[in-house]
């Protein structure tokens, strides 16, 4: 039943908690690390890159997901779409969620929605091998 549960959930609690704690814009540009390349320069990695990149693996392991046909899948779409109306709730009525960070991870959840449903539409018409020749 774990399976069921959508991974965009953990990014907008940790968002949510990191917008508690204060000025959300300073959060985000908070230096996690910095590497000094070959080519002399320094790359910086921010929270808000943390968050950018937890939000694509989200959004990659999603999508692999979504290749199941069972019950786990459906309720997992029905939770998904929950999490993006969270998602664009927070973002059009909390000030706090008004950054580009956040709309990138709306746009991932919602991508993760639209994703799911296509691919277990597609996964449910292999598995019922439809005969469209009639």
């Amino acid at each position: 039943m774990l399976r069921a549960i959508p991974l965009f959930v953990v990014p907008l609690a940790i968002y949510n908690l990191v917008m508690l704690t204060g000025d959300v814009h300073t959060a985000l540009a908070g230096k996690l690390f910095a590497v000094h390349l070959m080519s002399g320069a320094q790359w910086v990695f921010s929270i808000h890159d943390a968050f950018v990149v937890g939000g694509v693996l989200a959004l990659y392991f999603e999508i692999f997901k979504s290749t199941g046909t069972g019950m786990a899948s459906v309720l997992d779409h029905t939770l998904s779409m929950l999490v993006f109306i969270v998602f664009l709730v927070e973002f059009l009525m909390v000030a706090g969620c008004g950054t580009s960070t956040f709309f990138a991870l709306a746009l991932m959840s919602l991508l993760d929605v639209v994703a799911g449903f296509t691919v277990s539409i597609v996964a449910a018409r292999r598995d019922f091998s439809i005969d469209n020749s009639v």
